[in-house]
């Protein structure tokens, strides 16, 4: 039976009919606005708190009560503002070690550096910034270094000489490598919470009209495999939808913050996330839609869904907590790599054979699992007195 056009509808075939009425249905109900708005909301929160409380320039103040002191903490502030974040760090002189530790004490400097019998003193209250320890530390071993190298005529730098280690990292994605992993966490737990949230919607429209017996009065007007269809692309639609807005809406909101970083990492990838995700969903609206259908009530739909649920939350748990070899293995296998595979390309690094194999198998998933539940939709959907399992279905006559 294929998708036909209703009378006095100038044409127009069944299943769009019915994708829209979906599309409306949907779009007037409270729940679906509020749950788009905290979806958007959510994304701009997330970017905004990561420019306010991610890696920000570091101000530290130093009590010293020495001229010595005071040079070395110049030194390592100079040090500090050498990767050009804007850190440094301020001299607080006074006129001794008493009124140094009392200012620490009192928390209104992070540390003081005093002279001592063997080097200097680094005072903390109760602990001493670790990046702030560092660099002093590592200035006032290079200051005695080369003083002791003067007072006894040595030249350091002959002593030196092939000593030097330069950092050369293969991965040419290793520079933006927080900011691609904090973008593909993001990518897996959108998909999830996304599909799952649509999954679920068909799944209750199809038991919804089968509860209060509205079917059987679409059933006589309109044939079922239309009804699927439209359930189908009328919820897929809202879900793309759904998906474009918050992908636009969070590069809006990377480029007001400034986020050039992940910006220029995401901008390469939504594409290809839009893309894989529009194959996963549609591969995986046929399965929410046999939901429906084989549940009898509201109540049956834990036990129905739980196939489409499991199936969405093993590659999350993948993504999560995996090695690189099983995400390389199951980024390409269908529906799983719609998850994965754009999380792998966040990161970099992904062959172009990898990204076909993943499509390909998408491809085939959805011819797959559309005939299956095209099958199982037209035997179930008009059985309304009880749940049926998965297993019976598929032993019903057409």
């Amino acid at each position: 039976m294929t998708a036909s056009a209703t009378p006095g509808t100038g044409g127009t075939p069944v299943w769009r009919i019915v994708a829209e009425r979906e599309i409306t249905t949907q779009v007037r109900r409270k729940s679906f606005r509020i749950s788009a708005a905290v979806l958007v909301i959510g994304v701009i929160g997330l970017v905004v708190l990561s420019s306010l409380f991610g890696d920000k320039p570091s101000h530290y103040k130093v009590a010293v009560s020495d001229a010595t002191a005071s040079s070395v903490v110049d030194a390592a502030s100079k040090a500090l503002g050498a990767s050009d974040d804007g850190s440094d760090i301020q001299v607080r002189s006074v006129s001794s070690d008493r009124a140094a530790e009392s200012l620490v004490r009192d928390g209104k400097v992070d540390a003081a550096l005093l002279v001592a019998d063997d080097g200097y003193r680094l005072v903390g209250d109760r602990e001493v910034d670790n990046d702030l320890a560092g660099v002093l530390t590592a200035t006032v071993q290079k200051d005695a270094l080369d003083r002791n190298a003067e007072a006894q005529q040595v030249d350091l730098s002959a002593l030196q000489a092939g000593s030097a280690v330069t950092q050369d990292l293969l991965d040419p994605n290793a520079e933006n490598a927080g900011a691609r992993k904090a973008l593909a966490f993001v990518m897996v737990l959108l998909f999830y919470a996304t599909a799952v949230m649509f999954g679920i919607t068909i799944a209750q429209s199809v038991v919804q009209e089968k509860e209060s017996r509205i079917v059987e009065i679409l059933a006589a007007a309109v044939p079922i495999r239309s009804l699927l269809w439209g359930k189908v692309v009328g919820n897929s639609i809202l879900a793309f939808g759904q998906i474009a807005l918050v992908a636009v809406t969070g590069l809006i909101a990377l480029r007001l913050t400034d986020f050039d970083d992940l910006l220029s990492v995401a901008g390469g990838v939504v594409g290809w996330y839009v893309l894989f995700f529009v194959l996963g969903f549609v591969a995986m609206a046929g399965l929410w839609a046999i939901a429906g259908s084989l549940a009898s009530r509201q109540e049956d739909l834990q036990s129905t869904t739980m196939p489409g649920n499991l199936l969405l939350f093993a590659p999350y748990m993948i993504a999560v907590t995996a090695g690189e070899g099983v995400k390389t293995v199951v980024s390409m296998l269908p529906i799983t790599s719609a998850m994965l595979m754009p999380a792998r390309l966040a990161e970099g690094g992904v062959p172009w054979w990898q990204l076909a194999v993943a499509v390909l198998s998408n491809l085939v998933a959805i011819v797959a699992t559309v005939w299956i539940g095209a099958r199982i939709y037209e035997r179930t959907l008009m059985r309304t007195e009880r749940r049926i399992g998965f297993r019976e279905a598929l032993s019903l006559d057409g």
